[in-house]
C-alpha cells in the first residue's frame, strides 16, 4: 500500500494543502477564511497558476486589484507582486499550480503582511 504524500499547514488567514509534489511542479488546495489574506509578496524562483474553486476574492497584481469569483483563475509570473483577500462570508478556496526550478515555502519575499509576518 502506498503512503500518500499530502501535507497540511496552518497559516493565519487559513491553512493550505500540499496535494502533490514532482520535481518542477507543486500542486495545493488553498483555504483563506472569512476576511483573511495572504501576505503581499513575491517569489525569485517559481511562477503560480490559481483557480478559485469557492468564495469571492480581490487578487492584487503589481498594484492593480481583480476581483475573482468561481472559476477565474489568475497567472503570477516569478518576481510579480501579489496576494489574494477574501471578500466574502465563506472560505475562499483555490488550487496553486507552482512551477520552477525551487519550490520551497522559504522562496516567499513579503513586502506587507497583517499578521506580523517576516
Amino acid at each position: 500500500m502506498s503512503q500518500k504524500c499530502k501535507s497540511e499547514s496552518e497559516r493565519p488567514w487559513g491553512h493550505y494543502e500540499v496535494l502533490t509534489q514532482k520535481p518542477g511542479y507543486k500542486v495545493k488546495t488553498l483555504t483563506v477564511l472569512p476576511e483573511g489574506e495572504l501576505s503581499l509578496q513575491r517569489h525569485a524562483h517559481r511562477n503560480e497558476h490559481w483557480y478559485i474553486v469557492s468564495g469571492k476574492g480581490i487578487v492584487t497584481k503589481n498594484g492593480s486589484e481583480i476581483r475573482v469569483l468561481v472559476g477565474d483563475s489568475v497567472d503570477i509570473p516569478v518576481n510579480e507582486e501579489h496576494r489574494i483577500k477574501n471578500i466574502d462570508n465563506e472560505n475562499l478556496v483555490f488550487i496553486e499550480i507552482a512551477q520552477g526550478g525551487y519550490l520551497g515555502e522559504d522562496d516567499i519575499v513579503r513586502l506587507e503582511d497583517k499578521y506580523g509576518r517576516e
